[in-house]
């Protein structure tokens, strides 16, 4: 699973670390050091941590204008162990919103 990046293509018009209204503003990215893991499989650093130890996310594109973003998930969406509904609701959701 290390080698399974978030789809790239979209850095051109967005990235999420660079957007002040982004909950991962100023985060800094390793290429090479795995650090994250889902259950005993580390992930690609690049993949953003919300709050749940099983689901990792990556905003590829947001457009407060016309008020959409487009999000890439990975991992398992557990809401009876984990309540992953609302880690990605007041981590990412309510950021966004604003």
């Amino acid at each position: 699973m290390h080698e399974i990046e978030p789809y790239y293509n979209w850095r051109a018009l967005y990235v999420s670390n660079e957007d002040p209204a982004s909950p991962f503003f100023g985060k800094e990215y390793s290429e090479f050091y795995c650090s994250e893991y889902i259950y005993d499989h580390y992930i690609h650093p690049q993949w953003d941590n919300m709050g749940s130890p099983t689901l990792y996310i990556k905003i590829l594109f947001a457009d407060y204008d016309q008020g959409y973003a487009i999000i890439e998930l990975i991992g398992e969406w557990n809401d009876l162990l984990h309540n992953d509904i609302m880690h990605f609701k007041r981590n990412i959701l309510e950021t966004l919103y604003e």
